[in-house]
């Protein structure tokens, strides 16, 4: 074992080591590695995702030309502050940018994250989002201008000669700012406000994620990749509740670092066997988190009660640390970690696999998702305003709240009914100025239907509106609707080119290896163990939660509780089962996960292995999975006794922009639902150990009616994390659910019994 930060390679030499652990393996590339990388990137040229050498340009002059926009601004303000004209002539302010334009996987027609630097006495509210709002909207250059002030990250909005720019603002305890500025550097948070200190994080974050990996090319190809992949299955949303950008860098960097000598082709089928296996909620980290010297608070669910509620923690690096991935929910956690669905870790674990059997190729891998034949039931919510301005205003008000349905949804039906949202909105050309949310619906798998079971949502419809509704900028016309959609009535306007599809093009992976008998060892999967494998993976997420307080909601009326204009009613019927699996034409069929996932719950002392002697070289699957132990049995593996998820998942962070509450009140963040009960008491005596290190460095009605059979929908998603006491049943015959639409969207009678 080398000395501390550097790890010994078997010809006696050292290189730095990047991380809180040793690498799993040091082991350099195959020729087989070099062949696929090479395929990979030119998959990802094909597919448009790097952009021309003219836009590239035309980026630069936009940022140069930004620059000096802000440098002039900043010597307005101070000339009208009554600054002397020598004090005038040194005011000075900067452009930094961030994301994924400095981590350099941006693409064609991506937005650039910016970062506006200013002196003491640039004021945010009045002297950037009044007076630079003012000089914006005065250049014919700049369009769309949209500023959000009140935002949990303040941000001015709008387009420079057509290229999107998001624009931040730090004001700094300094009168001059200095052309060679280091906001790296911890002194420069000194007395920053809250703003400040989130603004400049992400440029902060972005600067340590580069020094932090040990080759920036391999890990932008690697990032390339999997935003790609996420975008394709769907789960590219931070706003929904999945992974956004900054989150998938940050994973893709952890894989980097146990992996640093790997290629992109090896580094992106570590990505899948390495996140198949990790036991959320231990958190991914890059470094280890330091508390500093500022008082900052930094992410320590040891300390602060809401850390405890984070399910997938991925920190980032800079101080002061924070959970980046907090929007988070146990629905959409189980969608991506789920091993045997289509659009998870565990399907992209498999496909690598199959590759280096030459089964699969990179086509394989970035199949898309077709969420629209997935499931039988759908939620649609439609959103409408007057001008393109109102509508922009009133889209990122609704985006913000779309996570809350889905948290109430399963709260009031005790998480038996699970939500999968569409990350994006869809536009119908016939009806400008409205725009349309979707979320498939399915009843929750592996448990048992009581005769004459339902399940009422018209209150958490209700309560979702009344969040959206209390909006302080809302004008007349901005209005909002929420419908139920059978698939087979879902509207032509969400499939490419305004046309649904009658079948699959070509076969799917799914279907190729359902077909062909692609599983584990070359066993021919009857599916018979499906339902063991979704039980399983229901358990593992059970044990890691196993200390969850369980929610009980109120009982709910199933009879004329009236939700506005939405009363729409859902019958789920055991008794058509069976014709539901015979549909299933287009062979979307679950996915047998070739790796496995070890038990959640496994008591594995691995600290005294000693993995060295396969560090230097390619590790065996056996051997990965041993050094994947090790990571995890480390001294920041999480202990855990959670309490319910809370309702509002801190909303604030998600959006902060000023609400009215019911009486025309204006407050700040979110609006926490009247039946969360969270106290903080709840939360004692629930530790986690994580390495801190000390000082500064350098309405809708839905039933469920059943003759005893096993209700099941197309999709599994992972069991949500908001109750426990319900078990897993036996298997039982299968049979397909029958939908009947009750109310139209007046709440008129307009379905028949059947």
């Amino acid at each position: 074992m080398g000395s501390p930060g550097l790890s010994t390679q078997s010809n006696g030499q050292q290189q730095r080591r990047l991380g809180i652990t040793e690498p799993i393996s040091l082991g350099g590339p195959t020729e087989y590695d070099v062949i696929k990388t090479r395929e990979l990137e030119k998959y990802l040229q094909n597919v448009g995702l790097y952009e021309s050498q003219e836009e590239a340009v035309s980026r630069e002059e936009v940022l140069g030309r930004l620059d000096q926009i802000v440098k002039n601004w900043v010597k307005v303000i101070s000339r009208a502050k009554g600054l002397n004209e020598q004090l005038v002539q040194e005011a000075n302010a900067k452009i930094f940018t961030f994301g994924s334009y400095w981590l350099g996987v941006h693409g064609p027609g991506a937005d650039i994250d910016t970062l506006c630097v200013g002196p003491r006495h640039a004021t945010r509210e009045e002297d950037f989002f009044c007076e630079l709002h003012r000089m914006l909207s005065e250049m014919p250059e700049v369009t769309e201008l949209h500023p959000v002030p009140d935002a949990h990250v303040p941000v001015m909005r709008f387009k420079f000669k057509g290229v999107s720019i998001d624009l931040l603002y730090a004001k700094l305890s300094l009168w001059v700012i200095p052309e060679d500025l280091d906001i790296s550097q911890d002194s420069i948070l000194q007395n920053a406000d809250e703003q400040t200190v989130r603004s400049l994080n992400g440029c902060r974050v972005t600067d340590q994620i580069l020094r932090l990996v040990p080759n920036i090319q391999n890990f932008r190809t690697t990032l390339r990749c999997m935003r790609f992949w996420a975008k394709r299955r769907g789960v590219y949303s931070n706003v929904s509740g999945f992974l956004g950008g900054i989150n998938w860098a940050l994973l893709v960097a952890r894989i980097c670092q146990l992996y640093p000598n790997a290629l992109p082709n090896m580094l992106v089928s570590r990505f899948f066997r390495v996140y198949t296996q990790w036991r959320w909620p231990n958190p991914v980290m890059l470094c280890a988190i330091e508390e500093g010297t500022l008082g900052l608070q930094v992410w320590d669910p040891r300390r602060n009660p809401k850390d405890r509620f984070h399910l997938m923690p991925i920190i980032t690096p800079a101080y002061p640390c924070m959970n980046s991935s907090y929007n988070v929910s146990s629905s959409t956690l189980r969608l991506m970690l789920e091993e045997s669905g289509r659009w998870t870790f565990g399907r992209g674990n498999e496909i690598c696999e199959a590759m280096e059997a030459r089964l699969a190729d990179w086509d394989t891998l970035f199949e898309p998702f077709s969420f629209f034949e997935a499931y039988r039931n759908y939620l649609q919510i439609d959103i409408k305003a007057d001008n393109e301005d109102d509508l922009r205003q009133w889209k990122g008000w609704v985006e913000s709240r779309l996570r809350q349905l889905t948290l109430k949804i399963e709260r009031h039906t005790h998480n038996m009914l699970q939500c999968h949202p569409h990350p994006g909105e869809f536009m119908d050309k016939s009806r400008p100025l409205h725009c349309s949310y979707f979320m498939g619906l399915q009843r929750k798998q592996g448990v048992p239907i009581n005769e004459g079971e339902h399940f009422d949502i018209r209150l958490a419809v209700e309560e979702f509106k009344h969040s959206v509704n209390i909006y302080a900028s809302w004008k007349p016309g901005m209005e909002i609707q929420v419908i139920h959609v059978k698939r087979k009535n879902m509207p032509s306007f969400v499939f490419p080119g305004g046309v649904r599809p009658s079948r699959p093009s070509k076969a799917t992976w799914d279907s190729r290896r359902s077909s062909a008998g692609m599983s584990s060892g070359g066993r021919v999967s009857d599916g018979s163990d499906d339902g063991r494998k979704k039980r399983r993976i229901d358990d593992n997420v059970a044990n890691t939660m196993k200390n969850m307080k369980s929610f009980t909601a109120a009982p709910l009326d199933d009879g004329s509780l009236s939700v506005g204009n939405v009363a729409v009613g859902v019958i789920f019927s055991a008794n058509e089962m069976q014709e539901n699996r015979e549909e299933k034409t287009d062979g979307l069929k679950d996915l047998e996960n070739l790796a496995g996932i070890p038990a959640q719950n496994a008591d594995l002392n691995l600290q005294s292995k000693d993995l060295s002697a396969t560090r230097d070289t390619p590790c065996s699957k056996g051997a990965e999975k041993l050094a994947i132990e090790t990571i995890l049995s480390g001294p920041y593996v999480t202990n855990q006794a959670l309490s319910q998820e809370v309702d509002e998942l801190e909303d604030d962070r998600d959006c902060g922009i000023q609400v009215k509450d019911s009486v025309g009140n204006t407050k700040e963040g979110s609006v926490e639902s009247s039946s969360t009960g969270m106290t903080a008491a709840k939360l004692a005596n629930a530790p986690i150990a994580v390495p801190i290190i000390s000082g500064n460095r350098s309405g809708s009605f839905i039933s469920f009616s059943t003759n005893g059979g096993l209700e099941e929908l197309e999709l599994a998603e992972l069991e949500t994390l908001l109750a426990n006491g319900v078990s897993s049943a036996a298997s039982v015959p299968q049979k397909k659910p029958l939908i009947r639409l009750s109310f139209n969207f007046l709440g008129k009678a307009s379905g028949k019994s059947t």
